[in-house]
């Protein structure tokens, strides 16, 4: 092997600031501890949070509207932070000093919340085992143990999947291609740690006790720092680029004080440095592409451009530059129709639960009831399932039709996610109507349950994990390929946020079916007791936004253009 192929091609450098040795770093020999990592760090957010609700009714003394819409509020903030860390590992601190930097915070938050719930004075009193109340302080003391929480996870969040991806050279076809199958395994560990979470540390907190049950997810949190930590010799780290929101906004400003600009016919013509390597820290060149073409008046040079030395970006911008904003602008429509899917992914932790609460829970014969909400635990187990399915058969098989590195694309991908989410909300629904027909048939409306086992639901939760294996992970990957070098923790940040707005998207839809279906003194179709209403209709109505997003992203993906890396970093 010659001395450059010794090192890494794409701009890594090893702990110590030198360039990235292949034989000594990265590759399956570093993603262990990211994957071990992010495994303990899942678990404890979910074993955290799984059951806050409960939490915050029983020992905080809520009423249900509050601890739900702070719950809410907390959940939807954890979603927006990863913002934050994405913007400081891109601009400063690089992924690996960010999900250092806030994994500290994390612990410290965990740490916090255990406190608060299992230390005299700092826990709420109780005179009963569900009769509690929490002072002014002690509920202060919980809030701010939980966005301390928010905010490590926010730091954590957008680095972890980009940061185990960097451990592979993109310049090496060899190690490019493991690095689907490291976001394959990257939400496979995901769901490990929300399957211990959601069943044995949500039964410690109803039936032991609240103090262990946030005590263990600290415990795992702290694993999780250690974990991360090990591995620091065999990691690769990208240099952080700077800004990229001031490199985005020079871009546009250029591009504006050029607006009567012509742009060349001959692109060769536009600002690019002599140099083999971009002009920004981190990141490779990128190949001009021929739409969104405004733009490219920002690289255009004019006689005013050098009256200054050295030449200011707010006024002459690379190719490389103006690629990066383009590349940012193409993500967007993709990211848009991610939306409705994570909307259809939201139900699972909403109306699924509603309608598993009119259904006999009982297992078999047995006088054990499961709890609607632990249906989840069949979405989990189908990830689970589907993770190796596809990693080791549908991508040789499709590898061999196609001659697809990853066998698909990855908004072929993505798109199959998209069609069988259909088919989640088209069973749901369907569901709905036997389940009413028999409670109209034998006027089950005033009963607890209707006489029809809950494990009917099984087949939506399955399907919905189907589609999170083809969706979810062909996004992380996606987002991760499609970003600038320099601006990928953002990249993927910008992909979580489909998350919270899906969140929002489906509260909004809710209220505004409310409002519509209660006029005239009706019930609506999602009353108080779903046996009077028509809950099947709002599935419908998801089926309908389902297969509309569908088309909407079968000509954004058709439309797509896929960004152009040129040359390699050393």
């Amino acid at each position: 092997m010659g001395e450059e192929d010794v090192y890494t091609k794409d701009g890594t450098v090893d702990y110590k600031g030198d360039p990235a040795n292949k034989e000594k770093t990265g590759t399956w020999k570093a993603c262990p501890f990211i994957l071990g990592n992010e495994c303990c760090e899942r678990l404890a957010y979910y074993g955290m949070s799984s059951n806050l609700v409960l939490y915050f009714k029983l020992r905080l003394n809520q009423h249900s509207t509050t601890a739900s819409n702070n719950v809410t509020n907390w959940g939807g903030t954890c979603y927006i932070t990863p913002l934050i860390g994405a913007f400081f590992a891109d601009a400063y601190l690089g992924r690996y000093w960010t999900v250092a930097w806030f994994s500290m915070i994390y612990v410290i938050g965990m740490t916090l919340l255990t406190l608060s719930a299992s230390v005299s004075g700092l826990k709420p009193s109780c005179t009963g085992k569900d009769n509690c109340h929490a002072t002014n302080i002690q509920s202060a003391v919980c809030f701010i143990a939980l966005y301390l929480i928010a905010l490590g996870t926010g730091g954590i969040k957008p680095c972890v999947s980009s940061y185990g991806a960097d451990q592979f050279d993109d310049a090496d076809e060899a190690e490019k291609k493991h690095k689907g199958s490291f976001f394959n395994w990257f939400y496979f560990s995901i769901n490990i740690g929300a399957l211990v979470a959601s069943s044995v540390l949500v039964y410690i907190q109803d039936n032991v006790g609240w103090g262990l049950g946030f005590g263990i997810p600290a415990a795992a949190m702290a694993i999780a720092v250690c974990t991360f930590f090990s591995g620091t010799r065999l990691y690769r780290n990208q240099k952080p680029g700077g800004s990229p929101l001031t490199r985005l906004c020079q871009v546009v400003v250029a591009s504006f004080r050029k607006y009567r600009v012509e742009v060349p016919a001959d692109k060769s013509l536009l600002y690019e440095t002599a140099d083999a390597e971009s002009s920004i820290k981190g990141s490779r060149k990128l190949d001009h592409t021929q739409d969104l073409s405004f733009f490219d008046k920002a690289a255009v040079e004019t006689q005013t451009d050098h009256i200054k030395e050295p030449v200011t970006p707010w006024r002459l911008c690379t190719v490389t530059q103006v690629e990066e904003l383009k590349a940012i602008i193409r993500l967007l429509p993709v990211w848009a129709t991610g939306i409705i899917f994570a909307t259809v992914y939201n139900q699972m932790s909403t109306l699924f639960v509603l309608q598993g609460n009119t259904m006999d829970p009982h297992v078999g014969k047995s006088s054990f009831k499961i709890p609607a909400a632990s249906l989840t635990i069949f979405d989990t187990l189908s990830v689970l399932f589907w993770v190796p399915i596809y990693d080791r058969v549908i991508v040789p098989v499709a590898r061999k039709f196609t001659g697809h590195k990853s066998g698909l694309t990855q908004l072929q991908r993505m798109g199959i996610g998209l069609f069988i989410s259909i088919f989640a909300m088209i069973s749901a629904a369907i569901l709905e109507v036997f389940r009413l027909k028999m409670v109209r048939r034998h006027d089950y409306y005033n009963n607890e349950y209707v006489p029809m086992s809950i494990f009917w639901q099984v087949p939506q939760y399955f399907l919905i994990g189907c589609a999170e294996v083809f969706t979810f992970v062909g996004q992380l990957e996606f987002f991760y390929e499609q970003a600038p070098d320099a601006m990928r923790s953002m990249c993927s940040a910008l992909q979580l946020t489909t998350n919270a707005l899906g969140n929002y998207l489906s509260s909004l839809l809710v209220t505004i079916v409310t409002r519509i279906s209660t006029r005239h003194g009706k019930l609506g179709w999602i009353p108080d007791n779903l046996n009077y209403g028509h809950l099947h209709y709002f599935f419908w109505l998801l089926v309908v936004l389902s297969v509309i997003n569908l088309g909407a992203f079968l000509l954004v993906a058709r439309w797509y253009t896929y960004k152009k890396a040129v040359g390699t970093l050393r």
